[in-house]
């Protein structure tokens, strides 16, 4: 999956490469801290970060025998740092590496996904403006409900995509906590202050409590945001391949030159980029579902964890990145189809105005059941009979009785369910 969907710049968080790099920054930045605190020496702190490196097919060939990834790791930078290896790693346990060494990877990822996001309502917005005023029917469980704009529908979108921006932005806060605390979390074999100094210096907070480990609520919050935001493209892209179904063909994906749709169907144009949205956001769904699941761990830590977040948070980063990007080009290309859209806005022969119609009858005086009895008897044959809703009510003796020619005419007016798109741009947008 990695391979299928990876960026270089996500991909390359996640690197053998960059991991082994963090995990010796990390290091590092201990040895400088004891070198403060006097127990480690400068010149030895000196030859350290000058000779400190490692060997990725080493490391491998290590943990083949000592079936333990950190202690492999630890070995091949001993073999390039030689004796004064015996200060790195002082007081430390696994985790302190791996677990801080981790955070600044989710930071690293988090950094993508929010370029991603701003980048894609930047789009969304510009597509908002340009279709501010283009009529469309809105639709309730799928039928024609009442007059909209595509404009709303994509600002609708930015807002959604507002909220998913900040719970990203939030969540790299959340999981940007490092600990180097030791074995369980008591700093009985590290002074707290290398603690301190090594997540300043990564850009990270030391977390006021741990066991062996950092809590995994904060990546399981993070895993959440991930989720939310996978969820909302899925929502948008379902849109998109609604739209662009035969029977309505308001939108559709950009088909370009040389594109073929079917095997068999030569005329096939389908929406193939949304339909993957769709899939994979149900695999960043259920990647947020192992992350709850490795919030309660055996007292101070197991390492049932460890194996889960090896695969879900590379592979969601990874995917959310590519969905993002992906999305983004859908909506920069999608074609939209104004005419098509009026022409679904009129094919109920008028019916979407029928509420406006039951507030006229109702303030005319009479009850708010009979206008619904009346408006509804005459909507009815509009269904059943395929008669036009406007001639009908002309006709109809109740309603005559309570409105003329003119106040009837103005329900069916347009502009009247657009009144108020400037209000609700200002509301998501601002003033512009």
């Amino acid at each position: 999956m990695i391979e299928r969907y990876s960026r270089p710049e996500m991909a390359a968080v996640w690197s053998t490469e960059n991991r082994y790099n963090k995990w010796l920054l990390v290091e590092l930045l201990a040895c400088e801290a004891w070198s403060k605190k006097g127990r480690v020496p400068k010149e030895a702190v000196a030859n350290i970060k000058k000779k400190a490196g490692f060997d990725a097919k080493r490391v491998d060939e290590i943990e083949q025998v000592v079936k333990h990834d950190v202690i492999a790791f630890l070995t091949s930078v001993a073999e390039h740092v030689g004796d004064d290896a015996r200060y790195i790693h002082l007081g430390l346990t696994s985790s302190d590496i791996l677990d801080t060494a981790l955070a600044i990877q989710m930071k690293e990822a988090a950094d993508i996904i929010i370029a991603d996001i701003i980048r894609f309502m930047d789009v969304l917005k510009a597509r908002a403006f340009e279709h501010k005023n283009t009529a469309m029917i809105g639709r309730s469980h799928g039928i024609h409900a009442e007059p909209t704009t595509f404009g709303l529908k994509m600002a609708l979108w930015y807002d959604e995509m507002k909220r998913n921006l900040a719970r990203m932005e939030e969540a790299r806060e959340v999981a940007a906590y490092g600990k180097l605390s030791g074995a369980v979390g008591t700093f009985a074999n590290i002074d707290p202050s290398i603690e301190e100094y090594v997540c300043k210096k990564a850009g990270l907070k030391p977390a006021p409590v741990s066991t062996q480990i950092v809590q995994r609520d904060r990546h399981a919050q993070y895993m959440a945001a991930l989720a939310l935001i996978a969820s909302s493209l899925e929502k948008f892209a379902v849109e998109v391949r609604h739209l662009q179904r035969t029977e309505v063909y308001e939108a559709e994906e950009y088909f370009s030159k040389g594109q073929k749709g079917s095997s068999a169907m030569p005329h096939k144009r389908n929406p193939i980029a949304s339909e993957n949205i769709s899939g994979l956001a149900r695999v960043v769904r259920a990647n947020a579902v192992a992350a709850m699941e490795n919030i309660p761990l055996w007292h101070e830590r197991d390492i049932s964890h460890s194996s889960v977040e090896r695969i879900i948070l590379p592979d969601s980063t990874i995917l959310v990145d590519y969905m993002l990007k992906r999305f983004t080009g859908i909506m920069e290309k999608l074609l939209v189809y104004p005419k098509n859209m009026m022409a679904n806005l009129n094919k109920m022969k008028g019916l979407v105005h029928s509420q406006r119609v039951l507030l006229a009858l109702a303030e005319s005086g009479i009850s708010r059941e009979d206008a619904y009895r009346i408006v509804q008897r005459n909507a009815m044959e509009v269904w059943e009979k395929g008669k036009d809703f406007k001639t009908l009510l002309k006709a109809d003796k109740d309603v005559r009785k309570k409105l003329g020619v003119k106040e009837l005419e103005e329900c069916f007016s347009l502009e009247y369910h657009t009144k108020n798109v400037d209000y609700i741009f200002k509301r998501v947008f601002g003033r512009k």
